[in-house]
């Protein structure tokens, strides 16, 4: 199967060597997204949690949509948090999006995450 790299400015443009997404067959894998804020500059967001988890939300959307898909084709996500006190607050806000039909899911606790943020979710999505 052919290999499709994804760019698009409706998401944070890659901060390493890395794809914002790859394309292979009918699957979309969506590279981790971090609180890094499109609609105030590109800054980074450290503060709220939950204000953190709807930036990488949006992040993900953006990355759907320009592939013309939305949230409903998300089939697995992977949640990584800095702190797992934090997993009720994230919970809530990520239930916000997706309202039924859930994709597959594992939250993990990790020590770190890139530029110092909470949270960062990646995401599998099917183009059928």
């Amino acid at each position: 199967m052919k290999k499709q790299v994804i760019s698009t400015d409706l998401a944070p443009q890659a901060i390493g060597p890395y794809s914002q997404a790859v394309k292979v067959g009918s699957l979309l894998f969506l590279s981790g997204q971090i609180p890094i804020d499109l609609k105030n500059n590109g800054s980074i967001f450290t503060g709220d949690i939950k204000k953190q988890t709807c930036i990488v939300m949006d992040n993900l959307k953006g990355l759907l949509e320009s592939q013309k898909l939305s949230l409903d084709h998300v089939i697995k996500t992977t949640i990584y948090l800095t702190n797992m006190a934090d997993f009720l607050l994230v919970n809530e806000v990520y239930g916000s999006y997706f309202k039924s039909n859930f994709p597959a899911r594992a939250t993990v606790a990790v020590k770190e995450l890139p530029k110092g943020v909470g949270i960062e979710i990646e995401a599998i999505a099917t183009c059928v």
